[in-house]
């Protein structure tokens, strides 16, 4: 069922690619009223430009841009700063969220427990999307405390549809678990292209096309994947003839351990993440 976010106010606390996204997904889709929007950046020439692109109030004060939202009853605070900014903002927001305002943070390694003990509310979403969110075509997981009712988790959905889809997971570990599949995997992706394309230019194409050659197969190859609902082993066996090209690249990959290396990398991420959740 659809929620109607037009009269929920919004605080972008903190507005950089990321929070820009889901800002401007909201604006251009018309789900929020850019009255109703409000930011914060430390920055005058970003905090002019922001405001000029999207029609929206921002401050250099975090504290003065989540005290627009916080007299309304139908409120989400968004704090969307890197990690190494975050003691700063919520050290800047104390005493000055009620014990009811929804607070939706993207912040990597920032602990629910923590937000919800700095912030004097009961009411946290913890959400990880990745980076192709900035063009829409993102997936975001996220989660919650059992103070967030339904209502409020529709408009949460709503929200982070803005970035592309998004995926509700029951425990806070999930959020780790998928900061290194989903968050981090655009890394392993943006890799395997690159390392492609050099294969390319060494087999005598242009740097141009052997790009377009890779990032062309690497999108229609995740198209019929989705499309054909076939496990990724099944259509690898569809394309793999007895002693042909693809049974040879085959034997290379495995010889050379590259599922073991993407574990291994995933799981790397995985205890990263876990630690940052420490700090």
């Amino acid at each position: 069922m659809s929620n109607d976010l037009k009269n929920l106010h919004l605080a972008f606390i903190g507005c950089g690619v990321m929070g820009e996204s889901m800002l401007a997904g909201l604006v251009k889709r018309e789900l929020v009223e850019p009255q109703n929007i409000c930011a914060s950046h430390p920055r005058g020439s970003r905090r002019a430009e922001l405001a000029e692109k999207y029609g929206v109030a921002v401050f250099e004060s975090n504290a003065e841009a989540a005290n627009t939202v916080a007299g309304h009853e139908n409120s989400a605070v968004l704090i969307c700063v890197k990690p190494q900014r975050l003691a700063s903002v919520l050290n800047d927001l104390t005493g000055v969220l009620h014990i009811d305002q929804l607070v939706l943070s993207i912040v990597a390694g920032a602990r629910i427990e923590h937000l919800a003990e700095e912030l004097g509310t009961a009411k946290i979403v913890r959400a990880m999307p990745n980076t192709p969110s900035q063009i829409g075509a993102g997936i975001t997981a996220w989660t919650c405390t059992q103070a967030v009712g339904e209502t409020e988790r529709g408009h949460v959905r709503e929200m982070l549809s803005a970035l592309g889809k998004e995926l509700f997971v029951e425990t806070e570990n999930m959020i780790d678990m998928a900061t290194s599949l989903s968050a981090t995997g655009p890394t392993y992706i943006f890799m395997v292209m690159e390392a492609l394309t050099d294969a390319g230019v060494h087999l005598g194409f242009s740097r141009d096309m052997a790009k377009e050659l890779v990032q062309e197969t690497m999108l229609g190859s995740v198209k019929f994947a989705i499309e054909s609902h076939k496990h990724p082993a099944e259509l690898r066996n569809m394309v793999t003839s007895p002693g042909g090209t693809s049974a040879e690249a085959i034997y290379q990959m495995e010889k050379g351990s590259l599922r073991t290396v993407l574990s291994k990398a995933v799981y790397a991420a995985y205890k990263r993440a876990v630690e940052l959740g420490k700090k």
